[in-house]
């Protein structure tokens, strides 16, 4: 998230709004957020219905969900998906921003 915190202004410069869905409770998003002063959307899904709409999966031999980032428009038509496979396979803000601009 930090990446993402990086770049925000330029995101928000291209009318664009970062929501950033983990299956945390309420309370630890809302812990997290004060203390890292994240600038964009948090959405706690315990339950993980957004993150199983959307389709991010689960590995427990990996310790977790795995990445998952979409562009949707405000037609809430989803324009771009990528999964990740770890951790670190995740595109660069620089990718998302190309694709944004496009």
């Amino acid at each position: 998230m930090a990446q993402l915190r990086r770049d925000y202004q330029q995101f928000a410069s291209l009318d664009t709004e970062i929501i950033v869905v983990g299956p945390e409770k309420a309370e630890a998003f809302r812990d997290y957020w004060a203390k890292e002063g994240l600038p964009f959307i948090g959405l706690p899904d315990p339950e993980r219905r957004v993150l199983k709409l959307y389709g991010q999966e689960v590995k427990l031999l990996k310790l977790g969900r795995m990445p998952a980032q979409m562009l949707i428009n405000k037609a809430g038509k989803v324009r771009y998906v990528h999964y990740g496979h770890s951790m670190s396979d995740i595109p660069s803000n620089e990718e998302i921003i190309s694709l944004i601009e496009k």
